[in-house]
């Protein structure tokens, strides 16, 4: 695994970019080959903020609020009709607007179901994958999380109590003691409302093992064991891409990219910098 250590500082650029999916805001870092950078739910870019400036070392790192979340519009529809497949088009139409053809996409949770969406879908501008702690979302999954409660659904309160709630029940997947994380976890929660619980909903209606085997370009599968959620599927999502390599890093949690965004950047930048993306 490859730590990036004693560089120049990259500075982040945030901006509004105008799509067919409408206004999605973004956070860059760096210059050379594009790697898209895709959040859990219900995050923002700020899931890479300290992830940023290390890609961008060496890449040019691309974080996106998926449509409905952060800062980015949400699209004209129900949030019941929000769908992983429209999530993958909304992403490809940012690469549209910002002019890139091909790029590496590197998702975590949620954001890695939309990566892998895409390189199935569109196979010629997927350069190579990266999943952080990607769940296996087949018939039997769905069946089991059907009509279930999701972690960050709660019932909105008059006197605020509802904040408590949220905040107790990610505590315990997030490192002890660490508060900064979680604040930005619940900040947000907030901003994206109803979609902070509907982004799970929408995970658990995708048809995963109908769309995982048309993944061929390199992929590299990258395990949380602390993350109990996610870790459980990480060798079967691994075992479902041909072309795939696996890592776990030790003591990483649900909150990987910002609990050790060194180790995070580190493994992304190892495992790109190892093959060929340019073909």
């Amino acid at each position: 695994m490859n730590a990036l250590h004693g560089a120049t500082a990259v500075a982040v650029e945030r901006r509004f970019v105008s799509t067919r999916s409408g206004r999605i805001h973004v956070a860059i870092a760096g210059q050379g080959f594009p790697v898209l950078l895709l959040h859990q739910t219900p995050r923002s870019w700020d899931e890479y903020r300290d992830v940023l400036p290390l890609l961008g070392q060496g890449f040019q790192a691309i974080a996106m609020d998926t449509v409905g979340f952060g800062d980015s519009q949400a699209l004209p529809i129900a949030p019941q009709a929000n769908t992983i497949e429209r999530w993958a088009e909304a992403a490809f139409d940012l690469l549209d607007a910002l002019g890139i053809e091909r790029a590496a996409f590197v998702g975590h949770h949620t954001g890695a179901v939309i990566a892998m969406e895409m390189a199935a879908s569109r196979p010629s501008r997927a350069a190579a994958l990266v999943l952080s702690s990607c769940p296996f979302v087949d018939a039997a999954r769905r069946a089991s999380h059907h009509g279930k409660r999701v972690i960050d659904e709660v019932e909105p309160t008059p006197s605020g109590a509802h904040l408590a709630e949220l905040w107790q029940r990610r505590q315990p997947f997030y490192p002890a003691g660490d508060i900064d994380l979680l604040q930005r976890f619940v900040a947000d929660a907030l901003k994206c409302g109803a979609m902070a619980a509907e982004g799970h909903h929408v995970v658990g209606r995708y048809e995963m093992e109908h769309r995982i085997g048309r993944v061929a370009c390199p992929t590299l599968v990258i395990g949380a064991p602390d993350d109990p959620h996610a870790f459980p599927a990480t060798p079967r999502v691994a075992q479902a891409i041909a072309d795939s390599t696996r890592i776990d890093i030790p003591g990483a949690m649900v909150p990987l990219p910002d609990q050790l965004p060194e180790a995070f950047a580190g493994a992304v930048s190892g495992f790109l910098s190892g093959i060929r993306l340019d073909r």
